[in-house]
């Protein structure tokens, strides 16, 4: 049985939370974190940071926490919406924060044996390192948005896909900038490259669709 908090209280305590850790990111490294939000206007961040990362960092782990609840909140909102449910559905934005972070973390692990098995595990971290570096800088753009769509705004359908819109635009231009700096390497492993796309990119979006708009 779903059960409802008529308040927004656990929205504002995750709100908060997402803030405190998009700080602490801030604190760990201050000059990276200046250069991130500025992602979309100068790619330095790509180049400067792909050569320092690590399989644990501090940085992105921090960014990678506010995306998988920022993330959440804004599923379990459109949920609500779209479905006209009022209140704070808990067991289900529980379920959709275990499973968000459950599958990003699988997915990169698994692209991460890939690369080990392959031996090209220099093209995949760095591939790696720019799709987190995307999807992290989604996390900080729906802090406000979630912020607003529960405090201020009043969402409506029209509301809901324009941020959709944005947020794939976002998400594609991730995709756009990896392939564009190994285009070469595409062009001579194109076969490999359509079934990776399929596996790996496609698949998981057909799942997340099915487990969230379908089940």
């Amino acid at each position: 049985m779903i059960r409802e908090v008529s308040s927004n209280e656990l929205y504002t305590l995750l709100l908060v939370c997402c803030l405190l850790i998009v700080a602490a990111a801030k604190l760990v490294s201050e000059k990276r974190f200046n250069d991130f939000i500025y992602i979309f206007t100068n790619w330095k961040y790509l180049k400067i940071y792909a050569r320092d990362q690590k399989f644990f960092d501090k940085f992105d782990a921090l960014l990678f926490v506010n995306l998988i609840i920022s993330g959440s909140l804004f599923i379990i909102i459109a949920y609500q919406h779209f479905n006209s449910i009022s209140g704070t559905v808990i067991n289900v934005l529980f379920k959709i924060t275990v499973g968000l972070g459950s599958f990003f973390l699988i997915k990169v692990l698994l692209e991460r044996l890939i690369g080990s098995l392959f031996e090209i595990d220099k093209i995949i971290d760095d591939y790696l390192f720019q799709k987190i570096t995307y999807k992290n800088y989604l996390g900080m753009i729906l802090l406000p948005i979630n912020a607003l769509l529960i405090y201020s705004i009043r969402p409506n359908n029209l509301l809901f896909y324009m941020i959709f819109g944005i947020l794939l635009v976002v998400t594609f231009t991730g995709l756009i900038t990896s392939f564009k700096r190994h285009q070469s390497l595409i062009k001579n492993n194109i076969f490999y490259f359509i079934l990776y796309l399929c596996a790996l990119e496609i698949a998981p979006c057909v799942i997340l669709y099915k487990v969230f708009i379908l089940d």
